[in-house]
């Protein structure tokens, strides 16, 4: 009887360490593998490739800060896209003022290993620049498209291109990057283009 304990009470408590090894293999099978650091564009272009979301910031009607978080998706080519509703500010603010920011943290991954958010090894890159809304028909407007609605399926449910919604994308002008405990480093936009994910 006590060997029969003995065995449920080591199945018990094996099957979560089990469970969470094979969950660690199996994410680390669908996205690649963290670069280094150091390597600061390829570095920036493997956050933006691996994430889903972030806050997007405008500039209010009174001219305050803004920020909304919004899903996103660069389609594998770094310039980040959005899907945004007319019944949501942001847009509305963009119009009037186009110039703006998106933060992103590499927190959401679950790639910090226990680190604090904030704390400057679980990085986050900031991109500044100007919110413009891409022409339905246009080339960009169609591949943005459909890189979001890959990474985000439930936004095919949405109207699409109607007047409700619109494909808008961040025009980069500078970069702000922290993944190391050294001071932020500012990317110019043709290196990070320039490097591979």
């Amino acid at each position: 009887m006590e060997t029969i304990k003995a065995t449920i009470l080591h199945n018990f408590l094996l099957a979560p360490i089990i469970f969470a090894l094979i969950i660690s293999q199996v994410s680390s099978l669908s996205s690649p593998a963290r670069p280094p650091p150091e390597n600061a564009p390829v570095f920036a272009r493997w956050l933006v490739k691996q994430g889903f979301w972030g806050v997007l910031n405008t500039l209010d009607s009174a001219r305050s800060p803004f920020g909304n978080v919004m899903s996103y998706s660069d389609g594998g080519t770094g310039t980040p896209y959005f899907y945004l509703s007319t019944l949501d500010p942001t847009p509305h603010y963009a119009n009037v003022n186009p110039r703006s920011s998106f933060t992103l943290s590499e927190f959401e991954l679950n790639s910090c290993r226990g680190k604090d958010p904030q704390s400057p090894l679980c990085a986050k890159i900031t991109f500044s620049g100007r919110l413009k809304m891409l022409a339905p028909n246009s080339r960009e407007g169609i591949l943005a498209q459909g890189a979001l609605l890959k990474k985000h399926p439930q936004f095919t449910g949405f109207p699409l291109q109607n007047g409700t919604f619109s494909v808008f994308k961040l025009d980069i002008r500078s970069i702000f990057l922290v993944n190391l405990a050294a001071p932020p480093r500012l990317l110019t936009v043709q290196e990070y283009y320039l490097a591979k994910p």
